[in-house]
């Protein structure tokens, strides 16, 4: 059986988007550079790379990374004051809170408050 490394993000800038992650959603940086850096949260490791080339700027659809957190709203306000765009309103489910946003190169971020 094959075991998951970690999951890979191409980003512009490699050092801005750990911050994101880092103080958006407290990510521990365990090594960046300029090109490369790999981020941990709980047994998920994130690896951020830079692009050699321009990234298109996402609008459709692409992965989707979907973490859970204990406040959704406030969640939403850090990463939006870090850049990130919300993608349609919060919505209120029976089962808790949910929010779509894309981060600085547009992937795609789920967030989820249970109720």
């Amino acid at each position: 059986m094959a075991a998951l490394r970690w999951l890979l993000q191409l980003h512009k800038d490699v050092p801005t988007a750990a911050r994101f992650y880092s103080e958006g959603l407290g990510f521990s940086v365990d090594v960046c550079t300029l090109r490369w850096a790999e981020l941990q949260s709980g047994p998920l490791k994130l690896a951020l790379m830079q692009s050699t080339r321009d990234l298109p700027t996402q609008t459709g659809y692409s992965s989707m990374l979907s973490f859970t957190v204990a406040d959704v709203s406030g969640t939403v306000a850090k990463l939006m004051a870090l850049g990130a765009e919300l993608d349609g309103p919060i919505k209120h489910e029976i089962h808790g809170k949910v929010a779509s946003m894309r981060c600085l190169d547009g992937h795609v971020l789920g967030l989820y408050e249970p109720a």
